[in-house]
């Protein structure tokens, strides 16, 4: 059976508007996006050939402000799935006390099969292509799967070469995630990792446990999955096993994560590492450890990878990782799930700590951008629990009501227009 990743989060959305009583009227509008566009755009290869490429900007909700969410690049990229992460956004930045709504975009690409020049080509004509849909006060894009903060830097400056030039610096913030030299904040490349790994030492504060000596598994070694792989090792967690998208590897003396975090980057994948054995995607799922953290895909923790799973905890880098039938599995395994619109919210709220230094015109040092995440993730991490505890609800659901409660209150408040 096809996986329905927007159906999944719809069902998330219908189970938790029922435990906070969500009237049926602001249920309806959030479960459908406002605006969903489609864009069809040619691009002009290398070679002199012309390539027609398919990209998506869903915009799912801005009653609590602009437009929020990354923009993904990946030969996968269906309308539905965008949809499911845009509203993903919705919640995240609710849950988050962050004023932005929720939004996402992609493109139908392998990065992988193309030059630096063909993907800066492909970025300018598709932010040309979104044209006005997009703006730093109404529709913010960032990083996701398969872009960087250079493609970023590329769409800003797309972005701002339409401007007028008295007014050009002023939408330096029509992206974050951008590179510090132009205009990005210190600590958002590590920024969503950062946050996966909070969850997890406040979840062992909360168990008495000394995560000095303890071991952890992480699915992608991208961006969320090398930072979380770095903080977990300044903790003294042991990394046993990863993966990416060429194979999965394990060493069961521990992985020398700085090594591989410079190889990684130095050739774009963890492929030919020879700190490890490469192993099956089986092998990976089944190895012990105490600590779980998916940083890959969506649909990766089915029923089948649960039943292997044997973990304490896992905080969720990535985006729906775990399907229904692997969260029921999981919950009778009784493993602490830190979920995903909690765990990886760490990205989105340090890109609103740069939206607010672009607008600001300010530039704050690493400490205090760490520090200002840190203070925020601990908060909501025990909103979350606690609310999770107190109802007797999974921590995945209560995260959904924690997050409707805000945005319950501003239809409230707000009304339906006229």
């Amino acid at each position: 059976m096809a996986y329905e990743f927007f159906k999944v989060v719809q069902k998330h959305l219908e189970i938790a508007a029922k435990v906070v009583e969500l009237p049926q009227h602001v249920a309806d509008i959030l479960s459908q996006p406002k605006n969903e566009l489609i864009v069809n755009f040619p691009v002009r290869m290398d070679d002199g050939t012309m390539r027609l490429f398919k990209g998506y900007r869903i915009q799912h909700n801005n009653i609590r402000g602009p437009y929020k969410g990354g923009i993904r690049y990946h030969q996968d990229v269906h309308l539905d799935d965008v949809k499911a992460l845009a509203s993903m956004m919705t919640w995240k930045c609710s849950l988050m006390d962050i004023p932005y709504g929720g939004a996402k975009g992609g493109v139908k690409v392998d990065p992988h099969k193309h030059s630096k020049d063909e993907l800066m080509r492909i970025t300018r004509r598709f932010t040309h292509a979104l044209g006005s849909n997009i703006g730093p006060e109404y529709d913010i894009p960032a990083p996701d799967v398969g872009t960087t903060a250079q493609m970023m830097v590329w769409m800003m400056d797309s972005y701002m070469n339409r401007s007028d030039d008295l007014a050009k610096n002023a939408q330096r913030g029509i992206v974050t995630g951008k590179t510090i030299n132009a205009g990005g904040s210190q600590g958002r490349e590590q920024a969503t990792g950062q946050g996966a790994v909070v969850c997890v030492r406040e979840w062992a504060k909360a168990q008495n446990l000394d995560l000095k000596g303890k071991t952890a598994i992480v699915q992608g070694f991208g961006n969320v999955g090398s930072f979380a792989s770095r903080f977990l090792d300044q903790l003294g967690v042991k990394l046993l096993a990863t993966g990416d998208h060429t194979c999965y590897i394990r060493n069961d003396k521990g992985i020398d994560v700085t090594a591989l975090f410079a190889y990684a980057r130095k050739n774009g994948s963890i492929k030919g590492f020879d700190g490890a054995d490469v192993i099956t995607r089986e092998e990976f799922f089944k190895t012990k450890a105490d600590i779980f953290i998916p940083a890959a895909l969506e649909n990766q923790i089915g029923a089948q990878e649960a039943q292997w799973l044997d973990v304490k905890m896992i905080s969720e880098g990535a985006n729906g990782p775990t399907n229904p039938e692997g969260d029921k599995v999981l919950e009778e395994k009784g493993i602490v799930v830190a979920p995903d619109i909690l765990a990886n919210a760490g990205g989105v709220t340090v890109s609103y700590f740069e939206w607010i230094q672009n607008k600001r015109s300010e530039f704050w040092e690493l400490d205090e951008v760490e520090a200002r995440l840190e203070k925020r993730m601990v908060r909501q991490y025990a909103k979350v629990m606690t609310y999770a505890n107190e109802r007797k609800i999974p921590t995945r659901i209560a995260a959904y009501a924690v997050s409707l409660e805000n945005l319950k209150l501003a239809y409230e408040e707000r009304g339906i227009f006229p």
